[in-house]
C-alpha cells in the first residue's frame, strides 16, 4: 500500500509539471543508475545456448517462395565509433561484419535498412557486410526516404543509390518510407504526383524490386485510404509499428496496432513489424513491471515477451529489431529459435501489463533519431531517454522533502551530464519546432525539452 501511495504521489508531481505521454525507457544510456533494475542492468537476457538450426521462418503466397526469418535485423542502430578525422561518428564496420555473420550463422536472413539510417551510413555498411555472403542467402529490405526532397529526380537517384550501396542489382523488399505526417496530400506529393510510384511499379515489373510496400506512422484515415488502393497497386507487404503497448491503447491520433493487423490480414497482405520494443522501452521497464514479467517467466528476458507477442500473430512475415550489441542479437535469436507462440492467457497478461506501464507518464521517444540533426546541436533523443530512464528507475524526485531526494537529484544531474554534453542539453532549445514534423510518434519535442530544462534547473537550485 505504501508503495502504491508513492507511485501515485510521483504521478501527481509529474502531472503538476506537465511531463508525460506513453510509457518508454532509455536504451543504451548510462547515468541515473541509483538502483539496478530487477534481474540486472539489462533485465537479464535469457539464459542458455544460442540455437543455430531452430529459427522460425514464415512464407506467404505471392512472395515468390520467400522463407523469411521471423527475426529480422533492423539496421537503424549499428554500432558507431569516433570518426578518425575528428568529425562525428562512423559505423564500426568490423562490428557490423561480426554481427551480420553471427546473425546469418544462426538463421537470420532478413535485413532492413533505409538511406537515412545512421546519418546515411547504414546501407553502405550493411551492403559491405552482406556482400561477403551468397546473395541468395538473405533478403534486403530498404526504403525510399524522400521526405526532405520528393522530386522525381532525387527520388530515383536515391533508389539507384540504394542498389549501389548494397552492391546488388535487385532489392527484395522496397518501401515507400514513413507515411504519416501531412496525410494523403503529402503522400501524393512524394509518390503519386511526381510519377515516382509509377516508376517503382515498372521496376517491380522488371524484377529489380521483387516486392513493393510501405511503412506507416499515420492516422486511421490515411491507413484506410492506402489500403483502398491495394486492388489497383497490389501492395506486397506493409510495415507497421506493433507491440503489446500499442495493440489496444493507441495514443493521441495514433491508430491501434490491432486495427492495422486485422485490416491487413483480411486482405492477405503480409506484415512486417517495426518497434516491437518501442525503441527499447519494453526492455527497460519500471522495476515492479519487470518483477511481474519475471515471476511469470523467470528464465526469459523482459524483451522476449515483446518479441513473442509480435511473432505470435500468423500474419507477420518478420519482426525487425535494431540490435546494436551481440547480447541483444543472441537473446532475440533465442526468442525465435523456435518461436513459442503466446497463448490467449499470456496475451491477456500482456494487455494488463500494458495498462500498468501506461500509468507511467514517460515520453514516447523510440530513439529513431528522425529528429536529428538538430540545427542548434541538441541531442534530442539522449535528453528524452535520460529523463525516461530516471523515471523508470525511481530517480525523479517529487520534492526536496522526499527521503530519496538527494540520491535522485545526484543520479539525475550526474547522469544527464554523462549522457548529454552540456552544449547539447535542453537549455539550448530555441523552440524552432523543426524537429516536430519529423517525429513519427508525434511528440511536441520543444515542449518536452522546455519541461525537462525547467525540472533540471529546479534540481540544480534545489527548489523542488
Amino acid at each position: 500500500m505504501e508503495q502504491n501511495r508513492k507511485e501515485l504521489d510521483r504521478r501527481g508531481f509529474l502531472k503538476k509539471f506537465g511531463i508525460g505521454a506513453a510509457a518508454v525507457s532509455a536504451a543504451s544510456l548510462y547515468g541515473c543508475a541509483g538502483k539496478k533494475s530487477v534481474g540486472g542492468a539489462d533485465n537479464s537476457p535469457e539464459i542458455g545456448e544460442v540455437p543455430k538450426d531452430q529459427m522460425t521462418y514464415r512464407s506467404f503466397p505471392g512472395l515468390g517462395g520467400d522463407k523469411a526469418s521471423i527475426l529480422g535485423y533492423g539496421c537503424m542502430r549499428w554500432p558507431v565509433i569516433p570518426n578518425p578525422d575528428g568529425e562525428g561518428e562512423i559505423i564500426d564496420q568490423e562490428q557490423v561484419n561480426r554481427l551480420v555473420d553471427y546473425a546469418i550463422e544462426h538463421g537470420v536472413n532478413f535485413f532492413d535498412c533505409a538511406p537515412v539510417y545512421v546519418r546515411g551510413q547504414s546501407e553502405k555498411a550493411t551492403g559491405i557486410a552482406l556482400k561477403r555472403h551468397p546473395r541468395e542467402s538473405y533478403y534486403i529490405s530498404t526504403k525510399l526516404s524522400n521526405m526532405s526532397n520528393s522530386s522525381r529526380e532525387n527520388s530515383i537517384r536515391m533508389y539507384k543509390k540504394s542498389l549501389e550501396n548494397f552492391q546488388t542489382d535487385y532489392i527484395d523488399y522496397y518501401l515507400l518510407h514513413n507515411l504519416g505526417r501531412g496525410g494523403m496530400e503529402r503522400v501524393r506529393e512524394r509518390f503519386f504526383d511526381n510519377g515516382v510510384l509509377d516508376f517503382l511499379l515498372e521496376e517491380r515489373k522488371a524484377g529489380r524490386i521483387r516486392h513493393l510496400g510501405w511503412s506507416f506512422h499515420g492516422s486511421k484515415e490515411l491507413f484506410d485510404e492506402m489500403l483502398s488502393m491495394h486492388e489497383k497497386y497490389h501492395w506486397d507487404f506493409v510495415l507497421i509499428q506493433m507491440n503489446y503497448l500499442d495493440w489496444k491503447i493507441p495514443k493521441g491520433s495514433k491508430i491501434s496496432a490491432e486495427y492495422m493487423y486485422e485490416e491487413l490480414s483480411k486482405r492477405g497482405i503480409p506484415i512486417m513489424i517495426m518497434e516491437p520494443l518501442l525503441g527499447g522501452r519494453l526492455a527497460k521497464l519500471p522495476d515492479h513491471i519487470v518483477t511481474r514479467l519475471k515471476e511469470k517467466e523467470p528464465q526469459r528476458s523482459v524483451a522476449s515477451w515483446a518479441f513473442r507477442f509480435a511473432g505470435s500473430h500468423p500474419g507477420v512475415l518478420t519482426v525487425l529489431s535494431g540490435m546494436t550489441y551481440m547480447e541483444h542479437l543472441q537473446d532475440n535469436i533465442r526468442s525465435f529459435s523456435p518461436l513459442k507462440p503466446l497463448d490467449e492467457g499470456e496475451k491477456e497478461f500482456l494487455y494488463e501489463t500494458a495498462r500498468l506501464i501506461n500509468q507511467y507518464p514517460t515520453i514516447p521517444c523510440n530513439d529513431c533519431k528522425y529528429c536529428m540533426p538538430c540545427p542548434y546541436g541538441l541531442d534530442i533523443p539522449a535528453i528524452l531517454l535520460h529523463y525516461n530512464k530516471c523515471l523508470n528507475e525511481g530517480n525523479i524526485s517529487m520534492s526536496s522533502q522526499d527521503e530519496n531526494y538527494a540520491k535522485a537529484r545526484r543520479a539525475y544531474l550526474v547522469g544527464y551530464d554523462r549522457s548529454v554534453p552540456k552544449l547539447r542539453q535542453a537549455s539550448h532549445c530555441v523552440g524552432c519546432k523543426e524537429c516536430i514534423e519529423h517525429c513519427p510518434q508525434e511528440i511536441d519535442i520543444p515542449r518536452e525539452l522546455l519541461k525537462i530544462d525547467r525540472y533540471v534547473e529546479k534540481l540544480k537550485r534545489g527548489t523542488l
